[in-house]
């Protein structure tokens, strides 16, 4: 094989519950306004055919930890999240919890403009994630309390039962658009609540059966 002319980055991956080997991360895929009172918080209709977009793998931060306050922005929103993770053929390898971190005004200016808002979505660490559980582990993820708390406070508490799009349904809308592959990551919306968070803010982000996200922002 010839040689490359840069090293390749090293791959992003997640620790899995109870295994030693670890998940390959390939892409992100996150489902906007999943949630009817996130819908109509941010304007829109409870049940409109859901949009995605996406965030590279090397936002992840895996496992949680810190997460430097993001350049170019003074309004950073948490957003928690249920994330499935795919293996083969587009099965479900297993479950996380995800963050998918936004910068709301970067993201708000480019939305008037009618541009792009790949920026207000997109930058180091954007996306915290779990530990991922196996999905043989987890019995049923219709229902389940999903929560994130800011320094011990509740901002975000629903359940999975309110989201407008099921997690099957989201794989088969997804796979009409594109081919879905081992280590693709689907971020499946996040409840009311989202807000802004500030430097030394410590974010925990839980979903009922599948665990806890813990991240500091610095």
């Amino acid at each position: 094989m010839s040689a490359f002319i840069i090293n390749p980055p090293d791959p992003v991956t997640l620790p899995v519950a109870g295994i030693d080997a670890r998940y390959p991360v390939g892409r992100l895929f996150c489902v906007g306004r999943n949630y009817a009172a996130h819908a109509r918080e941010m304007g829109a209709n409870d049940r409109e055919p859901p949009f995605f977009f996406m965030k590279p793998a090397n936002t992840v931060l895996p496992g949680g930890g810190t997460l430097a306050y993001p350049p170019r922005t003074g309004d950073l929103h948490h957003e928690v999240e249920l994330v499935v993770a795919l293996g083969p053929e587009g099965t479900i390898f297993g479950y996380g919890v995800g963050l998918d971190m936004t910068r709301r005004d970067l993201q708000g200016e480019a939305k008037k403009a009618g541009k792009p808002w790949d920026m207000g979505k997109v930058f180091d660490h954007a996306a915290p994630v779990s530990a991922l559980v196996p999905a043989a582990l987890v019995p049923d993820i219709r229902r389940g309390r999903i929560c994130l708390s800011v320094n011990g406070e509740i901002r975000q508490d629903g359940d999975l039962s309110e989201m407008i799009w099921t997690v099957p349904e989201i794989i088969a809308e997804l796979r009409q658009f594109i081919s879905l592959l081992p280590g693709d990551l689907i971020f499946t919306g996040t409840p009311a609540g989202v807000g802004a968070t500030q430097r030394g803010d410590h974010l925990v982000g839980s979903v009922e059966g599948i665990g806890e996200l813990s991240v500091l922002v610095a």
